[in-house]
């Protein structure tokens, strides 16, 4: 596309806004076709190249300018702006530049502080870093300069319209169906499951799997920086977010301040989107006072890295002996389950131990699944969820009436 044009007929159509902008989407776009058609340079363009003139000018008002097409390609699913002129997508796994670039730096700016104050949020120099979110629910992170050294940065993270279904994964190799069906059943017997995973592992993708199987007649509390998750199959849901300090550094409102106020809402669960600071403390005293059930994700590379990093998250916010923070975590979390990032691009679930307490001072994990890869084909890592040693804190399934035989001969027949 000609960028001299683009720009020319924009101008043209921008010297109306005091028309323009009262109309809606639908009277904008008829305003846009009525001075750009017109146009001896633009009669001369193929209908395709007309089209696409007419979409980004309209984008370029109401949209995200050249992400505008980038955000409604269900096809990429996160979109890297390193500079005004150095965007790159994810499409399928792959990471790709893309020959896209926006006019100026100070126009990137507009798109930003158009994208935050949709929100709520502020960012500038003073306050260079956000996180917030497009109308569809897809995360957004902004980093602005000084902070940011080649320009503003944006990553959007997109979620699908409609959120996955554990089959979905499923069939996608994720998981298989038993191990499948033993989360399930460990979701209704109410045991405290936090999923942990590296950077795009598919941590919020398998949360949101997961909540599908909470029982529709429950209060569940959701808890998250920028909200994202997408829970359909609760009613009685009330979906929390946190807030960033103004300009004057007032009125933040933290993770760890929404999980104490959630503690009087009467929630039956409380979700936590991701644990990344001192809130850890307050999410496993959640779930150690009654909230059973409860759903939290955190970055590491492995469970037992994991573990670590919630010792370190939670030291970071309280001068307790190590000793008491272990307990606190083997206490409160019944279930870790772990997803990777294979070198094909897939996203598996690679582990799923329970924790069964403590030894000589340390978490012990007792590993019920474990993927083991068997080859590979057409460039697709081979291999399964194989089920390991048998759940040994049955006490939940129980209280529920979920009888564990069903879950023991799904793991003896898997063996």
């Amino acid at each position: 596309m000609d960028e001299e044009l683009f720009r020319r007929l924009r101008g043209e159509v921008r010297a109306g806004l005091d028309i323009t902008s009262a109309l809606d989407n639908h009277e904008l776009m008829n305003y846009i076709e009525r001075t750009v058609l017109v146009r001896r340079e633009v009669l001369e363009l193929t209908a395709s190249d007309k089209r696409r003139l007419v979409r980004r000018i309209y984008d370029s008002f109401r949209g995200l300018d050249i992400l505008q097409p980038l955000v409604d390609d269900p096809a990429i699913t996160e979109i890297m702006v390193n500079s005004h002129q150095d965007i790159f997508i994810e499409q399928q796994g792959r990471v790709t530049k893309i020959p896209l670039e926006f006019e100026s730096q100070a126009r990137l700016e507009d798109i930003i502080q158009t994208i935050v104050s949709g929100v709520n949020r502020v960012v500038n120099e003073s306050s260079p870093i956000v996180d917030a979110r497009l109308k569809d629910g897809s995360r957004v992170n902004i980093v602005l300069p000084p902070i940011a050294l080649k320009g503003p940065t944006m990553t959007i993270r997109k979620f699908p319209e409609k959120p996955m279904t554990m089959e979905d994964l499923v069939q996608r190799g994720a998981l298989g169906e038993e191990a499948s069906r033993f989360l399930q059943k460990l979701v209704a017997g109410k045991y405290n499951i936090f999923i942990s995973g590296g950077t795009g592992s598919g941590k919020t993708t398998f949360l949101n799997a997961l909540s599908q199987f909470i029982p529709a007649d429950e209060r569940v509390i959701t808890i998250e920086d920028s909200a994202e998750l997408q829970i359909v199959t609760v009613p009685n849901l009330v979906a929390l977010e946190t807030r960033n300090a103004n300009t004057e550094g007032r009125g933040e409102i933290a993770i760890r301040d929404l999980i104490r106020s959630s503690l009087r809402m009467r929630p039956n669960r409380i979700v936590v989107g991701e644990v990344r600071g001192s809130e850890a403390l307050d999410m496993l005293q959640a779930m150690n006072t009654g909230h059973d059930g409860s759903l939290s994700t955190g970055h590491a590379n492995s469970t037992r890295d994991m573990i670590s990093r919630l010792e370190t998250m939670v030291l970071s916010g309280a001068e307790l002996p190590v000793a008491v923070v272990r307990q606190q975590i083997s206490s409160a979390i019944d279930i870790f389950v772990h997803l990777t990032r294979l070198r094909d691009k897939s996203r598996r679930v690679v582990e799923i131990s329970e924790v069964i307490g403590m030894e000589n001072g340390d978490v012990v994990l007792n590993p019920l699944y474990t993927f083991r890869e068997t080859g590979e084909e057409n460039g697709r890592i081979l291999g399964r969820l194989e089920p390991k040693e048998p759940l040994q804190n049955q006490e939940k399934l129980r209280m529920a009436g979920i009888p564990y035989e069903e879950l023991a001969m799904g793991m003896e027949a898997g063996r």
